[in-house]
């Protein structure tokens, strides 16, 4: 395996959802880069890989980086996970894939497991053409973010946490009208995976009522003629 930086996906739920080459890779890569050691010790356990790992998360990744980099310019393939899904995504990986790019190191990402395509295509939205806007900001450019999606008519996908989740529902239901369909995919691949599907007036009386648990993924059904025309 010759020296390089690979983006391996993990499971974001369900550990029996990993690619037999990601196995084969975090088995032979000379290090692993984990957001949490603790958390991605649990997966490695499973399938008996003993590489080392160490941490690089969204706190060390900025001082990390040039060491990291060295690291692979000396002959080492470095493997980078996150604690569930794939690197990059919502998680750490994008300042360390740029940075191995512009020193003309190589990187590659294999395919793998991550939230927001179940999510998708478990909604029934149109999924040929959607818009992925990950976590909303918290105050800073929120009411902005959220404005912009009025006139969006791709399929919106959203991750969100559980104690925001109902905040988030009625702030869309006032931009895009209560009538607006949705999906929430709550604890996907896992124990307790579950699907509620509605209007935003609907879901956010159900989760008003139901306080959820869990990693969640909202998608929206994109603007289209019949609300067009109410508005």
């Amino acid at each position: 395996m010759c020296s390089k930086l690979i983006i391996v996906p993990t499971p974001i739920g369900n550990l029996e959802d990993i690619t037999l080459r990601a196995l084969q890779v975090l088995k032979q890569a000379d290090l692993i880069l984990a957001e949490d050691t603790r958390t991605s010790g649990i997966l490695l356990k499973k399938y008996g890989i003993t590489t080392h790992r160490e941490s690089y998360h969204t706190y060390n990744e900025h001082k990390r980086t040039a060491a990291i980099l060295e690291k692979i310019r000396n002959g080492n393939t470095i493997a980078l996970i996150s604690d569930a899904g794939t690197p990059g995504i919502s998680d750490p990986g994008f300042l360390l894939v740029r940075e191995c790019l512009a020193a003309g190191i190589e990187v590659e990402c294999l395919p793998g497991a991550t939230a927001l395509i179940p999510a998708l295509i478990n909604s029934g939205f149109p999924a040929d053409r959607f818009c992925f806007e990950g976590f909303l900001p918290l105050k800073k450019g929120r009411q902005a973010r959220l404005k912009s999606f009025a006139e969006e008519t791709r399929t919106l996908i959203l991750y969100e946490s559980p104690h925001r989740l109902l905040k988030t529902l009625e702030q869309l239901g006032e931009v895009l009208g209560q009538e607006r369909q949705a999906v929430v995919c709550r604890e996907l691949t896992k124990i307790y995976e579950e699907t509620k599907r509605g209007s935003l007036a609907d879901l956010s009386k159900w989760f008003r009522d139901n306080p959820p648990k869990g990693e969640i993924v909202i998608v929206l059904k994109g603007r289209g003629k019949d609300e067009e025309t109410e508005q």
